[in-house]
């Protein structure tokens, strides 16, 4: 089956990740990114923690399409099992 956008759910500072979800069917798939990945692929200053939101809606169509391929591969991971992203995932 193929995800679908679910829902930004925020930034968690101390981790320094974004997370939010993707569906597969009814099912919820809890995802996350790296905020450092998001820089890299804005390729521009570091985001402020106030900026993370706006920067993951612009982003959010590549950050999804390689989330997606993530989860067809079956690379979950963590407790409960889910879909994290970080730079490389983002480099060719």
């Amino acid at each position: 089956m193929t995800l679908t956008s679910g829902r930004y759910i925020g930034l968690e500072y101390d981790r320094m990740i974004v997370l939010f979800s993707m569906h597969d069917g009814a099912r919820e798939i809890p995802c996350a990114i790296s905020t450092s990945a998001m820089d890299y692929l804005e390729r521009g200053p570091q985001a402020r923690p106030e900026q993370r939101e706006a920067q993951f809606t612009r982003l959010r169509d590549r950050i999804e399409a390689r989330a997606a391929s993530k989860y067809r591969a079956s690379e979950l991971e963590g407790n409960p099992r889910g879909i994290v992203l970080r730079g490389i995932d983002f480099r060719t």
